[in-house]
């Protein structure tokens, strides 16, 4: 273990290589047999089903409910809405054939020819045309609305570059789709989503985002608006965390979802989807953890502390776990996550490497003479601090600590963000604090046209027009021409 730690490629080395090996060594993931498609390990998913447990019961606080809709869409559903098509059209993967059957020329398996679909079937993108050709079956009335269903399901948007978590051909998500009566209860909606996003984002992966809206060049496809929390990540470029989506009444004139309102009158469905994916494990990642692995914190990491004997004999251990077994179940008491690993196939020094890598927040360590002098040596991940401290009332030191750690790691994210946020007026400066790894927020005519001249430039994308922004009006920094307010500019991921 400690030769994987010493080969882990450093931060300032190369950024993505350090982000590939860590994956891998912390045991998040590893690529499969299908190119562009990962699997999650373990340790790995063990963080994703804390997301999605502590997301899901936010989404229920809210009236929502979940359910679960076809993998496969027709072809013809995702034609009827043109600017949705369009915008997935590239990523589609397309099931034509139903069977397979041996070669009578002895070449192995091979489609046969006569088991052509009728219509082709696309492997779900997004889920909006399915849920909406459902939904003209369950909405009739003002009655059958708000309807508020999510569902957690994996989509598939055929990837030629991949990154493990960032950005792969399969992955996992959540997409919630509402149905409202009114425009302004649409509007209402698509906000609180994006709010409740920002609160899980800052609140439990302790990472700061700027909310905000999209421009009309990178909403998408077929939303009138689209939401989104903009998260930076350690080099500085933007990772796009969450998005909520005000999709008017598109979806519902292309599937003909109508509903008799108050006065009688049949009127067609104001919609709205919003979504996070196991992208977040790649932003958890890139957030917080150093040249030693991962860090991870405490309201998300599957074990929040550790406990490891340090022992010569079985009588030792035997002292050592009487001590350590009621402190576990008193941490437990507590709500703690806790391991005690005694397993007696690892020496001390390979696991205390292990679990530095792994992330685990804090660590400790008990060993015969702990037990003679009633101390024990506790070590945070975040600062690699250790302290000898009376095991008496450790459990509370505890409980303390983890939460320190959790806003900690807020506030180190925070602190680096905002060193980090230039505000410019020339495009010189605009070029450079890019080059430097920055968000830097800058004047822009609205037009598309400078907007892909300067991502064509400067590898740059308007990441949002940020709610909180500045919306005085002023120059656009590429073209001179009048501004309406400045946007947020970042490479990304």
């Amino acid at each position: 273990m400690a030769k994987e730690l010493k080969d882990l490629t450093k931060r300032s080395e190369d950024y993505s290589k350090w982000y590939n090996e860590l994956v891998v060594k912390a045991d998040l993931a590893e690529q499969s047999a299908v190119r562009g498609c990962m699997v999650i390990k373990p340790y790995g998913y063990a963080i994703w089903e804390k997301m999605q447990h502590t997301l899901d019961e936010m989404f229920k606080a809210t009236g929502v409910q979940n359910a679960y809709f076809p993998l496969l869409i027709p072809k013809s559903f995702l034609c009827r809405e043109a600017e949705h098509v369009e915008g997935f059209a590239k990523e589609c993967a397309v099931v034509t054939h139903y069977r397979l059957k041996n070669d009578p020329e002895g070449n192995g398996v091979i489609v046969d020819p006569e088991a052509r679909l009728e219509e082709e079937l696309i492997v779900r993108p997004t889920s909006e045309t399915i849920i909406w050709g459902t939904y003209k079956n369950w909405i009739h009335s003002y009655r059958d609305l708000p309807l508020l269903i999510n569902q957690w399901a994996n989509v598939m948007r055929w990837e030629m570059r991949t990154r493990m978590f960032l950005r792969t051909s399969e992955f996992l998500w959540q997409e919630g789709h509402c149905a409202h009566a009114t425009a302004e209860e649409n509007e209402a909606r698509a906000v609180q989503m994006i709010n409740l996003y920002a609160e899980f984002a800052e609140k439990y992966m302790a990472m700061p985002v700027v909310k905000g809206v999209k421009s009309e060049n990178e909403r998408f496809a077929g939303a009138l608006n689209t939401y989104t929390i903009e998260a930076m990540m350690q080099d500085g470029k933007a990772l796009q965390a969450g998005t909520s989506h005000n999709l008017g009444q598109n979806f519902a004139k292309a599937f003909d979802v109508t509903f008799i309102n108050k006065d009688n009158k049949p009127e067609y469905v104001w919609a709205n989807s919003w979504g996070v994916s196991t992208r977040l494990m790649g932003a958890l990642i890139m957030t917080h953890s150093d040249d030693n692995g991962l860090v991870l914190p405490p309201h998300l990491a599957p074990i929040q502390v550790v406990i490891v004997p340090i022992y010569k004999n079985a009588d030792q251990l035997r002292q050592i776990s009487c001590v350590v077994e009621p402190l576990m179940a008193e941490l437990k008491g507590l709500g703690v996550s806790v391991k005690y690993d005694d397993a007696d196939n690892r020496r001390p020094g390979f696991k205390f490497a292990d679990y530095e890598l792994k992330g685990v927040p804090v660590r400790l360590a008990i060993g015969a003479r702990d037990l003679e002098t009633g101390t024990v040596e506790l070590m945070r991940r975040d600062t690699l601090e250790k302290e000898t401290l009376p095991l008496e009332g450790i459990a509370g030191h505890i409980v303390r600590e983890l939460e320190d750690i959790q806003q900690s790691l807020y506030q180190k994210a925070l602190d680096r963000r905002e060193r980090n946020t230039y505000v410019v007026d020339s495009y010189e400066e605009f070029k450079q604090r890019l080059d430097e790894g920055a968000f830097v927020l800058a004047h822009w005519d609205g037009t598309t046209e400078t907007e892909e001249r300067v991502k064509a430039e400067t590898k740059a994308t308007i990441r949002c027009f940020p709610l909180d922004g500045d919306m005085t009006p002023g120059t656009c920094i590429f073209t001179g021409r009048p501004s309406a307010c400045r946007v947020l500019f970042a490479r990304n991921y």
